[in-house]
């Protein structure tokens, strides 16, 4: 009895704590809407609150009368990340599965090889030099696609461990006693018990080409072809340059611009699609996280 009851307190005690940190974790974004619906002037005087002291919706004005740019901006972004999340759950587990298999002989090698790009990289001048000259993909939507694709050796590890860990090598001998391929094993056996981890690395490359604008940055100059983080960047440098004095001279009415507010209400529209659909993910993500990143 005494046992059970110390369980229970200490059950209601982990629950409050992680009551308290899930809070503290919503805190940010609600400072973060809030303070983009408070009116410039409110900030500027009062410092950002958690409640607006004088609503105003003056940023997402500014941002809808804009609205035919920034949605080509999501459509681009929404093309790469799916385009390009797509290519990589297919190309990351058809790497990570064989080296997941003792039996494969270049086991060994190739697991360095690509423990080896987590540790070393070219640089930005070669890696710069190499797509620009030798595969020239400035100013085109596989700028935005490609260069991220080879970054991916921490997903092959966390895909290879969950594959040594959950996909019993006696399903794979079964199967191939039936007569199965390797292909076949591949898609129709170790794929379908592969669900967790598949959605794991989903979410980390779709975060990450979500919020990529390095490769907008180095390599795209064409403002057609701006994702949204990059369209966000420069509508902010804009929005910087008409706040201040020399900016004023050719803006009128720069003074009352809402730079402040305009970065919230950017943010906002940055992040508010991935905190839509993180919790249909986070029952894979946490299972997979967990089993894959046990040392194999």
């Amino acid at each position: 009895m005494r046992k059970l009851k110390s369980e229970t307190t200490f059950q209601i005690v982990i629950n409050i704590i992680l009551i308290f940190l899930t809070l503290c974790s919503l805190l940010p974004f609600v400072l973060l809407i809030m303070s983009s619906v408070t009116q410039e002037s409110a900030l500027i005087a009062d410092g950002y609150q958690f409640w607006p002291r004088v609503f105003s919706l003056d940023a997402y004005r500014y941002i809808i009368a804009r609205a035919g740019t920034i949605f080509k901006a999501y459509g681009i972004t929404m093309l790469v990340t799916l385009v390009g999340t797509t290519i990589s759950l297919i190309i990351t587990p058809l790497l990570a599965y064989p080296l997941s298999r003792q039996d494969f002989k270049l086991h060994n090698v190739m697991s360095f090889l690509v423990f080896f790009t987590m540790l070393f990289n070219g640089g930005l001048v070669p890696t710069y030099m190499m797509w620009t000259q030798i595969f020239h993909i400035k100013n085109t939507l596989p700028a935005l696609i490609i260069p991220a694709l080879l970054l991916n050796a921490f997903n092959v590890m966390l895909m290879k461990n969950y594959f040594k860990m959950n996909i019993p090598y006696s399903l794979i001998e079964a199967a191939k006693i039936d007569g199965a391929g390797e292909f076949f094993i591949f898609y129709r056996v170790v794929m379908p018990l592969s669900k967790p981890i598949m959605a794991t690395v989903g979410l980390f490359v779709g975060i990450n080409y979500w919020n990529d604008w390095m490769n907008g940055l180095y390599y795209v100059t064409d403002a057609n072809l701006f994702s949204l983080q990059n369209f966000l960047n420069r509508m902010m440098q804009n929005i910087n340059y008409l706040a201040t004095a020399e900016g004023a001279e050719v803006a009128q009415g720069s003074m009352i611009m809402p730079s402040s507010s305009m970065r919230m209400a950017l943010a906002v529209i940055g992040v508010l699609p991935i905190m839509v659909l993180y919790p249909f993910f986070q029952k894979y993500f946490v299972k997979g996280m967990t089993v894959g990143s046990v040392k194999g």
